[in-house]
């Protein structure tokens, strides 16, 4: 089945919220919109915890055409532990590469560390049609298993194969994905899913195709409410190697996703208004680490 897709978003768990923001208006990025939450979220968007968080969406361009990140934070919690699952996201960019500093490897490219721990590849090149984010590598224990899977139900095209390495994406004008193969995998807490946009109409014809294949669905269809905002459907795979793949319903979503002048201001005030260390300092505790 080839659905109709875009790629929408990679989520990440940030633990220092103000630093990782930094970090990435520091390579070019810019805050399109944010959103605060007093509790949850019915399809664990920002991980199994049920406090307060938020979700701020940052990247090089527009959702609509760009691959862009969702930072999630916890306000309870100040350090994820990392697991050995993201191998890095791609950055091409000649004026990024020309300001940003961090070590360089022998191909040239240069590695940078987000204050959390991910790590960004940064190539001197021309910005590709997907914008200056390329693509992202993840690891995978079975590199045949991984592209019948993100092939066959996913319906991404497969544009290289080996036995150790494989590159996927919708089309060339998206972001790819790269597998690159490890004996194990070790999920750990920080890292989150990769989440695409497919019509309404099909999301139910995606979960029953995966469950016919012996496929984990790790959240069923559900609406998610979204106060004064549209709402969105979605439905959540799991992949052979334990990856979480959200389907987000495209209609609810290109109007939820819409850029927002103010997001950048509405996420400054809520890190200087953000009293959690303080909060747990005055307890005698500190914040928790995942």
């Amino acid at each position: 089945k080839q659905w109709y897709q875009r790629r929408v978003r990679g989520v990440f768990k940030v633990g220092d919220r103000a630093a990782t923001v930094n970090f990435l208006r520091g390579i070019g990025m810019q805050v399109l919109r944010h959103e605060e939450f007093k509790e949850g979220c019915d399809a664990a968007c920002n991980g199994p915890y049920q406090g307060r968080w938020s979700k701020t969406m940052i990247g090089y361009g527009f959702e609509d055409s760009n691959f862009v990140l969702e930072l999630t934070y916890n306000y309870g919690i100040d350090k994820y532990e990392l697991g050995n699952d993201f191998l890095g996201l791609h950055i091409e960019s000649n004026q990024v590469f020309a300001s940003a500093g961090g070590e360089k490897t022998a191909d040239g490219c240069l590695v940078l560390k987000s204050p959390d721990g991910y790590t960004f590849h940064v190539e001197d090149k021309t910005v590709p049609p997907a914008g200056p984010v390329a693509g992202i590598t993840l690891a995978s224990t079975n590199i045949q298993k991984t592209v019948e899977f993100w092939n066959k139900i996913l319906g991404l095209t497969i544009f290289e194969q080996s036995e150790s390495m494989a590159i996927l994406g919708f089309d060339k004008s998206q972001a790819f994905i790269k597998f690159l193969h490890q004996p194990e995998i070790e999920h750990a807490k920080a890292y989150g899913r990769v989440a695409f946009s497919v019509p309404f109409s099909e999301l139910a014809d995606a979960e029953k195709l995966a469950l016919e294949n012996g496929h984990k669905i790790l959240t069923p269809f559900v609406t998610l409410k979204t106060d004064g905002k549209a709402d969105v459907s979605v439905v959540i795979f799991g992949d052979p190697d334990g990856y979480e793949i959200c389907f987000v319903g495209d209609e609810g979503f290109r109007e939820l996703s819409q850029f927002d002048p103010d997001g950048s201001k509405l996420l400054d005030q809520a890190i200087a208004q953000d009293k959690s260390n303080e909060w747990f300092a005055k307890k005698g505790i500190s914040k928790s680490s995942a």
